[in-house]
């Protein structure tokens, strides 16, 4: 691919030349310029940055916070299930990839869920002895080793910390 096919083909996918279709395609969503790509269910709001915006990186990340709208993603019960739901947003992108002749690299998507999987395995190591678990239904991890029990934050992104459970 020559200079100028590479160049159109990086404007193709860029977020000024996306943004009004999927404005029209999907009016109730709110599309707001911000510091990074983040869905606000609430509001239904997805908030993007400009700063890739000749990068097909950022179209990818576009289309992946109107997926997780378009799955009416609100909320998640545990960190597993984040990490699910991320994945089927990601699924739902390359679909709706498809519709805008946009590739979604898979090589991408695999580097994005790994960042939640090694966000999940820091918060599931136990603070103890390093076992990994899971996260019970009351959100408190217990290691199944040394039955040392631990809470995390909430949010995902948030710096992984953990507060010891008294037994």
């Amino acid at each position: 691919m020559g200079a100028l096919s590479t160049r159109n083909s990086i404007m193709n996918n860029s977020i000024v030349n996306i943004l009004p279709k999927l404005k029209a395609d999907f009016p109730d969503l709110l599309f707001i310029q911000g510091d990074s790509f983040f869905w606000t269910p609430g509001e239904r709001k997805i908030t993007y940055t400009s700063h890739q915006d000749i990068a097909e990186h950022g179209v990818w990340s576009l289309l992946h916070e109107v997926s997780h709208a378009q799955l009416d993603h609100k909320t998640y019960e545990n960190d597993f299930e984040l990490l699910k739901i991320e994945a089927s947003a990601w699924q739902a992108a390359k679909k709706l990839g498809k519709k805008y002749a946009i590739n979604i690299d898979l090589e991408h998507i695999q580097d994005c869920l790994d960042t939640y999987r090694d966000w999940l395995h820091k918060r599931a190591s136990c603070p103890n002895c390093s076992v990994v678990t899971i996260q019970r239904n009351d959100g408190i991890y217990q290691c199944f080793n040394c039955l040392t029990s631990w809470k995390v934050p909430r949010s995902p992104l948030c710096t992984v910390t953990k507060k010891v459970l008294p037994n």
